[in-house]
């Protein structure tokens, strides 16, 4: 190689260990793209009504600011209090548990070879070095509650710069490339935008209708502290495969508690809601969503996971749904499509 193609391959390397290095700094450009999306297609749609766009912009903010006054005056005081309740109820789950599984193993012979449960002192003392090890992982990231708030604060400044002039970022984005490669660039970044956006759409929907239900049914079932259940089973639909099976811990737990034949309702619930959205809602209403196979999905949260910490847990699914897109287009489409002509 000559001397250019050195110097390319060793600026390449040097950007590469860049951005792997300000990696959550990324992250958090990239979530400031999610919320632009969402706030950029709200935009969009009053339009149509001949509304001009900053005044649009002025519209949103101001009722994204109302409904989250209403939200935490309404909402958040008595989901707090039936947390700190639900939260008061785990020493008291344990032992019943405990208890159940001994008596289980005096009057079930062939459980003999199980070890006694321990006890939840015994418990949190086993526990104690992974979760001294979590809290260490997580304070890495948000190391404390000013650099929080100046985390929300540079998202929160990005988003509405980036929805006030949305063809100027797309513009300097689009200078990273080739000239000869910028149209195809701009068109696969369209098509980026549309995927995110449909996937914001459809996951708004999944977590109203998983919440819904889940509160509706907890209500017949007289399950006590049904507003944090279906808030947190909404919210927590959010994160696949691991979020809708957090969920059901919490009313299984009350449930244990105050009836016990109510764990198999809340279970036979909770699985007729996941096929209705896995069987109806999903093929129905969000047939525009992107679809992801579960194991892409799952290896993608392993993988943003490790990669990320929490934030990149919680953004895994955008994340899979704009790096599908690239990969579609760039690789499939425009590599390996074309292969037998290029040869």
């Amino acid at each position: 190689m000559n001397l250019g193609k050195w110097l390319g391959l060793s600026s390449f390397i040097i950007s590469c260990y860049i951005l792997w290095e300000i990696r959550q700094v990324l992250l958090l450009v990239f979530t400031a793209v999610v919320f632009a999306t969402a706030l950029n297609r709200l935009v969009k749609w009053l339009k149509k009504f001949k509304i001009r766009r900053n005044f649009a912009i002025v519209i949103i903010v101001i009722g994204i600011i109302f409904l989250s006054i209403l939200f935490g005056w309404l909402v958040v005081p008595p989901f707090l209090d039936q947390f700190q309740k639900l939260l008061a109820l785990f020493p008291n789950v344990w032992e019943r548990l405990r208890t159940n599984l001994i008596l289980l193993s005096e009057t079930q012979s062939r459980f003999d070879w199980l070890p006694p449960p321990p006890s939840l002192n015994d418990l949190l003392t086993r526990l104690q070095p992974l979760l001294t090890d979590i809290f260490a992982n997580f304070f890495t990231v948000f190391s404390n509650s000013l650099l929080i708030i100046l985390q929300l604060i540079f998202i929160c400044f990005l988003t509405i710069t980036m929805v006030m002039a949305p063809k100027k970022y797309r513009y300097l984005f689009l200078k990273l490339f080739p000239s000869f490669y910028r149209k195809r660039g701009e068109e696969i970044l369209t098509l980026s935008e549309v995927a995110l956006g449909n996937w914001l759409t459809g996951v708004t929907i999944n977590c109203l209708f998983i919440g819904t239900l889940s509160g509706l049914g907890l209500l017949v079932l007289q399950v006590k502290l049904v507003l944090v259940h279906a808030l947190l089973a909404g919210l927590l639909n959010f994160i696949p495969n691991v979020g809708p099976a957090t969920s059901v811990v919490f009313p299984l737990m009350v449930a244990l508690l105050d009836e016990p034949w109510k764990i198999w309702a809340i279970l036979i619930w909770y699985f007729i809601i996941q096929n209705i959205e896995s069987y109806w809602l999903t093929p129905t209403v969000m047939a525009k969503q992107v679809s992801l196979l579960p194991a892409v999905t799952l290896m993608a949260q392993i993988f943003f996971a490790r990669t990320f910490g929490i934030l990149g847990l919680l953004l895994a699914l955008p994340l899979a749904v704009v790096a599908k897109t690239w990969i579609e287009e760039v690789l499939f489409k425009d590599i390996l499509d074309p292969w037998d002509s290029i040869v």
